[in-house]
């Protein structure tokens, strides 16, 4: 095939975006990537780095379902891959409970009277189940009963998100949780022997015990990456965003925040903040999709990073915090994912993870406000004594997930039909798509638009990546060669 005529602009340098950079440049496409970042590529799954400390934004796993996904990771770091076990708790009521469930240690902590509560409320929930639930309080409560919905699930949900339960589209519940009920997760915790299903059967990925980690984060997956990609020929133009793109006599022109006009692109692959680059689209898209993108919703989030001396260390790889007393929402060790991630032996580095609105007070506060309040917090919890803290340092994260109110599927269903117009455009990614994506799930929607640029016409459809929700809680790793979400071929 001939590829002269095909030149692609990627926005984005994450791993939708460079997953595609670089398969293009294996297939010999030009390819320019365009990232505002100044310094660092991967998006939210880059790792940041203060006095020798690395940090990852959020935690990270590497495990996909996908073989096509599992070897892309294996092709750019093979070696620099650890297996690294997989161990989270929840503290509620000052008790620290095993994630997933462990039935007897649940039943000692919570106290046979609620524990009998809970079972009650969980048998009503599955004789009386609320109809065609269509908001998270009433799917996980149909999963587990009103009574352990509001211990284990609502004040950490609350936090993350800033909105009430039953605002939170049940659409959220069923990708991030599906499979997993109170019968299963005891289930798992009294034959955790068994755990290893029969060929054909379903693991439910929450229960996964271990997940492989670059050994010094995330960033580093997606630095090589880029690196490679380099050398393959692929342009990476860093502190450089993207004011708009404008498709004109068939092929697309960029215009980068410095005052440039780049053009001549046969494809444009956008992992940019839909309700940003609507927009900012030329010719106009039609105004019910500039007013649905002006309406989706973002989740902001801000980490405080403390450098601690490794007194009383806990080794879970994160904690969620279901205690509505404190700010923070979810704590992560990472020692525990990777000892690389700390220089030195006789430290430890945790990160307390804010959820927050971007302008909102937590947000604007002062970065030694916010390294006092971890400090506070993490006390009362229990974690470490606040003498043991060194030092701190603060990393802020705006649209960190893409918000899953009642309204966004029908915003997001405007603005499909419309980009249908603008051929050689495609939206990859989490904040591309406005879709809760893995990883995974975003380097997968990246490897169907290449292979429809190869192709040269629209074989995979990219919105079906993830459609499928269970995938990703469900299977072994590299279980599965099909597409990630059963993307199958569209009908031509």
């Amino acid at each position: 095939m001939d590829f002269r005529m095909k030149k692609v602009a990627i926005i984005g340098a994450g791993p939708a975006g460079l997953t595609a950079a670089y398969l293009l440049g294996k297939s010999g496409i030009p390819v320019q990537v365009f990232e505002k970042d100044p310094t660092y590529v991967g998006g939210i799954s880059r790792t940041e780095s203060y006095k020798g400390y690395h940090f990852d934004i959020g935690g990270h796993r590497f495990f996909s379902k996908s073989q096509e996904v599992e070897d892309f990771w294996t092709e750019i770091l093979g070696d620099e891959l650890l297996e690294r076990p997989r161990s989270s708790r929840i503290f509620y009521n000052k008790n620290f409970f095993s994630y997933p469930l462990v039935a007897m240690e649940a039943l000692f902590k919570l106290g046979v009277f609620e524990s009998i509560l809970c079972v009650l409320s969980y048998l009503q929930s599955k004789a009386f189940p609320i109809k065609n639930p269509q908001n998270f309080e009433d799917w996980v409560t149909n999963q587990f009963g009103k009574r352990l919905f509001n211990i284990f699930f609502k004040t950490y949900t609350e936090k993350v998100w800033g909105i009430p339960c039953n605002q939170i589209s049940a659409d959220w519940a069923a990708q991030r949780i599906k499979g997993l009920s109170l019968s299963s997760a005891i289930w798992n915790a009294l034959f955790s022997s068994q755990n290893k299903k029969k060929k054909g059967d379903a693991l439910i990925k929450t229960l996964i015990d271990s997940f492989r980690y670059p050994k010094t984060g995330p960033g580093r997956m997606w630095e090589v990456c880029a690196e490679k990609s380099k050398a393959m020929g692929v342009e990476i133009i860093m502190n450089t965003g993207v004011q708009k793109i404008e498709k004109t006599d068939g092929t697309w022109q960029v215009h980068t925040s410095d005052g440039k006009k780049v053009g001549d692109f046969s494809h444009v692959l956008s992992t940019a903040p839909m309700r940003e680059l609507i927009p900012n689209i030329l010719p106009q898209m039609p105004s019910k999709s500039l007013v649905a993108a002006s309406k989706l919703a973002y989740r902001d989030f801000l980490t405080v990073v403390l450098i601690c001396r490794d007194k009383d260390a806990f080794t879970d790889n994160w904690i969620y915090i279901h205690d509505p007393s404190v700010q923070v929402g979810r704590i992560q060790n990472f020692k525990s994912w990777s000892p690389f991630m700390v220089p030195d032996p006789t430290m430890a580095c945790y990160g307390l993870e804010y959820f927050c609105f971007e302008g909102d007070g937590l947000w604007d506060s002062s970065d030694d406000a916010l390294i006092a309040l971890g400090k506070k917090e993490i006390a009362q919890i229990g974690l470490t004594d606040p003498s043991s803290v060194l030092d701190g340092y603060v990393v802020r994260q705006p649209k960190a997930y893409p918000v899953y109110d009642h309204e966004y599927k029908d915003h997001l269903a405007n603005i499909r039909e419309d980009l249908e117009a603008y051929s050689g455009l495609s939206l990859i990614g989490r904040n591309g798509m406005h879709k809760y994506n893995n990883q995974d799930h975003s380097m997968m929607t990246a490897m169907l638009a290449v292979k429809n640029i190869v192709a040269g016409k629209e074989v995979y459809n990219l919105w079906d990546v993830n459609e499928d929700a269970e995938y990703h809680e469900g299977g072994d790793r590299g279980a599965e060669n099909k597409l990630v979400g059963r993307a199958v071929p569209k009908k031509i």
